[in-house]
């Protein structure tokens, strides 16, 4: 039975248009708490839902929340405040959505107009906490020029956590276990081992195992030993794991490419694994991310004919200044876009030895199963054994990540790349980027895994730069 709370312990929201631009479900977040809504986000709603951007999406939906939600209802209903529905994994039953049906008198400062939309919100704040002195009025924008405004005007304001994946970016899965390298005197009572299809397997037992996730990757911290997790028993009491194969031998090479360190190695085992579906791998630019999923990709599209095709995609965010229109069909529109791609294929399709004649046959060759796709064009398709990249994924949200996920179909693999310290879209920090979230949702899932590169491998100029720039 949910605990009742007094009037007094419930805080109003004044929500930012923003909030409702980010996540239209905003509304149905703060449990027992009650939401108010300023006419001026009303008219901010309605001058963004046009077009077919994911912020238009998102304004037309938050409207349509807020149609549910005032049907069938009075004026004076409306003026008392409409019930929002609970959440059916919840106890405690929702507040009240109060719509301002009224002028609010306020005082601002005179060097701040009433008629710019954030100080409107700032005003009507002012009026609320004037009014309701027994409750805590709080301001909830992702603009944080919004936000400090309001604490120069003694109002509280808060960023929105609800989509927040996980406290600190640096409690985020790593992908990596390391142990001890006394690990096999220790365990050696409870162990089993056994070889099939020339692999070598064990099973093994111990407290460790517990925070274990299945495709982890274990290593002793003198590199002797090297294994990935292959599955822990419900009780997470017992484990398989199996020896991963050395990709920084050279008769390893994937295309060609050997690994230099061992995260590079253990990100090849999972590119390369067919029983795995899901990899994403974070790092720092030149960390190798992109050079090692076009080198798998290439292996298993043309040489074992595992894939039909290999499809890239990315969020185009600029960095600088917008270049503007880009004329051309969708492939030559995103060319621009991926210049990491390119670059990468030039060093994987330009051997040392080989001849013009031989570079321009892979170039052609290569044109046919690599397709640059744009984002804008996803809803709706199913990808058919593609190999599909997701470069910059750190600038997806986790609504945009579902959007593309969920287009594989059967046979897929689909490989996430990104840095979450390089973040361009607006309104997304580290712990709420669409990267984030899966790699957070996706890490107890026996066929995904993940893993972060630790060292960049690109020059010695660019790892001195990476160090003190």
């Amino acid at each position: 039975m949910a605990r009742k709370k007094s009037s007094e312990q419930k805080a109003l929201f004044v929500l930012d248009t923003n909030i409702l631009m980010h996540d239209p479900s905003s509304l149905f977040r703060f449990q027992e708490h009650d939401i108010y809504l300023p006419m001026a986000v009303l008219e901010e709603l309605d001058n963004n839902k046009r077009g077919h951007s994911e912020v238009a999406r998102n304004a037309r939906q938050a409207s349509r929340f807020l149609e549910d939600c005032i049907a069938g209802a009075d004026r004076a209903q409306i003026e008392k405040g409409l019930p929002l529905p609970s959440p059916l994994t919840s106890e405690i039953s929702s507040g009240k959505l109060f719509f301002q049906t009224q002028e609010l008198n306020y005082q601002l400062p005179k060097n701040m107009p009433g008629n710019k939309p954030d100080n409107t919100i700032l005003g009507d704040a002012l009026a609320l906490k004037g009014t309701y002195k027994d409750r805590r009025v709080v301001i909830v924008t992702k603009d944080i020029n919004l936000r400090i405004k309001a604490a120069a005007l003694g109002l509280l304001a808060e960023d929105y956590h609800n989509d927040q994946v996980i406290d600190d970016v640096n409690l985020l899965y790593s992908g990596s276990y390391v142990l001890e390298n006394n690990f096999w005197d220790t365990h050696s009572q409870d162990i089993e081992s056994w070889q099939k299809n020339g692999r070598t397997y064990y099973k093994i037992s111990g407290d460790d195992i517990k925070t274990w996730y299945p495709n982890e990757y274990l290593f002793t911290k003198d590199e002797e030993f090297e294994a990935i997790v292959r599955s822990i028993d419900a009780e997470r009491k017992t484990a398989k794991i199996e020896i991963i194969t050395d990709f920084r031998n050279p008769s390893h090479n994937v295309w060609g490419i050997n690994a230099r360190n061992r995260e590079q190695n253990f990100a090849l085992n999972v590119l390369m694994d067919a029983d795995i579906d899901f990899v994403s791998l974070l790092g720092m630019a030149g960390t190798g991310k992109t050079l090692l999923t076009l080198a798998a990709a290439l292996t298993q599209t043309l040489e074992q004919k595992r894939y039909q095709e290999i499809i890239v995609t990315r969020v185009t965010v600029p960095v600088g200044e917008d270049i503007g229109y880009l004329p051309g069909t969708e492939e030559e529109k995103m060319t621009p876009w991926m210049g990491a791609l390119m670059d990468n294929l030039e060093v994987l399709t330009s051997p040392e030895g080989s001849g013009e004649w031989e570079r321009a046959a892979t170039h052609d060759l290569l044109q046919k199963r690599i397709k640059i796709r744009s984002l804008n064009f996803m809803r709706g398709r199913t990808f058919l054994n593609k190999f599909l990249i997701i470069d910059e994924a750190q600038n997806l949200t986790s609504k945009q990540m579902k959007t593309l996920i969920t287009r594989a179909g059967p046979g897929t693999k689909v490989v996430c790349l990104g840095n979450v310290a390089q973040i361009d879209t607006p309104y997304l920090t580290e712990t709420t980027s669409g990267l984030t979230y899966v790699v957070d949702r996706f890490k107890d899932w026996e066929h995904s895994a993940h893993i972060t590169l630790q060292r960049g491998e690109r020059s010695r100029l660019a790892d001195f730069a990476s160090e003190v720039l």
